[in-house]
């Protein structure tokens, strides 16, 4: 009746989710049992959420991304009827236009960008802690989800229906055939992960790999992944900042790092592979970048997962490309691959989740849940892609007919079967 109309319009909440949910339908039971649902029941999911005490309405209405986060991870608002992280986001996802139009979120995004160049300022030491902060966790518990590869970024499916293994592995070679490696070759890798990209150069291009990384964690697991391939003599794995690492290469690659540099250190991040590459020699650069303008890393991501990151707008990496006088030869956009790869380790994830909560605790594994989802759902909804670059002093230091990419690709799958 009217007394219900009164409580609807007094609360903070409502007025967000009536401008925000168009698509698809909220049903929200706040703490007072009292039930409110949003949109029309189209072109979307039917999610019900129950909130378990008053604060936490007040909470989402200023800051939804982050405490909304927060409030599944603390068991505050509860998916009912078995719904999942996934599906709750999915619905943010298919509304996420209408979130950013509401005068309060627009006053947030604007202290955020304020603030961004502070939280991305990852000068030496801090980048390392921030690194450390996602990767140095039990080896173990990335095992249950990714593949045996233990490849943490994004795949390269030939097929949509590719494991995601095959994937992983094609990835490599993609990369491998860009890179148009000869045997005896030295390869600079920036950023190593647990070592897959390394040792796939060293076992199936015959080149030597100096492969950096700030996890201690990570280092350790990929010396003993190089020595059980029997490649561990081609790599030398080293605990350095790429700021300080001296030498020269005749290739540089750098997989999934870039989005750890922050907009304040690209320049910086560029001269350093520019400085690290000898005479001829090129570099190839793979990360997310959005396709809308400039932005700033959700709330939730920095806090919880990437302290420090952000995701370029590749009007960033190519005005750094510009400052820093350094020849862009070529630029390959993955769209719906990183879709297909987190997608994949999402189903991985949940069919060991008992495991995972069992090593890590409930708690960290709902984070984990909302990572996952609104990392699948921005590669799908959103504005993130994957893109490659390759990066050359000189304007002809890389081929300059794609064809060789191709032909590469083929020649190494041959020899790998055999090899097999």
């Amino acid at each position: 009746g009217a007394s219900d109309e009164k409580r609807a319009t007094m609360r903070l909440l409502p007025n967000l989710l009536s401008r925000f949910v168009k698509n698809g339908r909220l049903t929200v039971i706040f703490e007072d049992g009292f039930r409110q649902a949003f949109g029309s029941g189209q072109d979307g999911p039917d999610v019900t959420i129950r909130l378990t005490d008053k604060a936490v309405e007040r909470e989402i209405f200023f800051n939804p991304e982050l405490k909304a986060a927060e409030a599944y991870m603390d068991g505050r608002l509860v998916i009912e009827n078995g719904g999942k992280a996934f599906d709750l986001l999915s619905l943010f996802s298919v509304n996420r236009t209408g979130m950013a139009a509401h005068p309060v979120q627009k006053a947030l995004r604007k202290v955020w960008r304020a603030l961004r160049r502070r939280q991305q300022n990852n000068k030496l030491g801090l980048a390392a802690k921030n690194v450390q902060h996602h990767y140095d966790i039990p080896t173990k518990f990335y095992e249950l989800w990714l593949d045996e590869t233990m490849t943490y970024s994004c795949a390269y499916y030939t097929a949509p229906d590719s494991s995601l293994q095959q994937a992983q592995m094609d990835k490599h070679r993609h990369i491998a055939a860009k890179l148009k490696l000869e045997p005896g070759m030295h390869v600079m890798e920036i950023g190593s992960g647990w070592g897959a990209l390394a040792i796939y150069l060293a076992k199936y291009c015959d080149v030597k790999v100096t492969a950096i990384n700030v996890s201690t964690e990570q280092l350790a697991a990929s010396r003993l992944r190089a020595i059980e391939a029997g490649v561990a003599h081609q790599i030398d794995f080293r605990e350095v900042d790429y700021r300080e690492v001296s030498g020269q290469f005749d290739r540089v690659v750098s997989i999934g790092m870039m989005e750890h540099v922050g907009v304040v250190h690209f320049d910086s991040y560029f001269t350093t592979i520019s400085r690290l590459l000898k005479e001829g020699g090129f570099a190839l650069v793979h990360a997310i970048g959005r396709m809308s303008p400039p932005g700033t890393t959700a709330p939730f991501i920095r806090k919880y997962i990437f302290p420090g990151g952000y995701v370029p707008a590749l009007s960033e990496v190519f005005a750094s490309l510009e400052r820093t006088g350094i020849w862009c030869a070529d630029c390959e956009n993955l769209r719906l691959h990183y879709y297909w790869t987190i997608h994949d380790w999402r189903l991985c994830y949940e069919a060991g989740r008992e495991e995972a909560v069992a090593m890590m605790g409930e708690r960290f594994c709902r984070m984990w849940d909302f990572y996952l989802a609104s990392a699948e759902l921005g590669f799908l909804n959103g504005s993130n892609f994957v893109f490659q670059i390759l990066i050359s002093a000189r304007r002809d230091d890389v081929p300059i007919i794609r064809d060789y990419i191709v032909e590469e690709e083929r020649r190494l799958l041959s020899s790998m079967q055999t090899s097999a």
